[in-house]
């Protein structure tokens, strides 16, 4: 192979990279929407056992988490407003994380496409790479688990189909209006 196909090659690797991270992502966002359109609106504030968060105050810690990334890691991109948990609508946190969604998926496609605009993940100076995105899921993911059970102790559960429906990933990704999926 010569140099310029190789060029080619890495170019075309790191391409559908980026796009697959912007997909993975859509059906990511889409978990969280999904988990709040069929929350039961007494389990926004409700308090919870223990010292923990509110589910109001995970799903607005995760919209505010996005928009640190995309700060530290993206500043030419527009961060967006953040979300103050203690006055934070359902409503206003699922318009919140799909603008945060919004910028951090334009963030992945610099940082994974291959523009070389985007060379860290500034939050542990990483390299821009496949381990970022495994973070944000993660961290994403974390968080709806907390969700879950949090609701669930509350007397609140979210329906089985909605819980077993985040793994559906298929129709996540046409939800999300992203197709074909990665």
């Amino acid at each position: 192979m010569t140099a310029r196909q190789h060029k080619l090659r890495t170019q075309l690797v790191q391409t559908d990279l980026g796009r697959a991270a912007v997909q993975i992502f859509a059906a990511n966002d889409r978990m969280n929407q999904l988990l709040i359109e069929h929350l039961d609106p007494a389990a926004w504030r409700a308090k919870s056992p223990g010292n923990v968060r509110s589910i109001a105050a995970i799903f607005t810690h995760m919209h505010n988490v996005r928009g640190k990334w995309v700060r530290l890691t993206a500043p030419h991109l527009k961060v967006p407003a953040q979300l103050n948990r203690a006055r934070c609508t359902p409503q206003q946190a699922r318009a919140g994380l799909a603008e945060s969604a919004a910028r951090c998926k334009d963030m992945l496609a610099e940082a994974l496409g291959g523009s070389g605009r985007i060379e860290k993940f500034r939050l542990y100076h990483w390299p821009a790479g496949p381990e970022m995105l495994c973070y944000m899921l993660a961290h994403e993911a974390h968080h709806r688990g907390q969700v879950c059970m949090l609701a669930h102790q509350l007397g609140f559960p979210l329906p089985n189909k909605v819980v077993s429906g985040i793994w559906n990933w298929e129709k996540l990704w046409k939800e999300g209006g992203v197709s074909p999926r990665p």
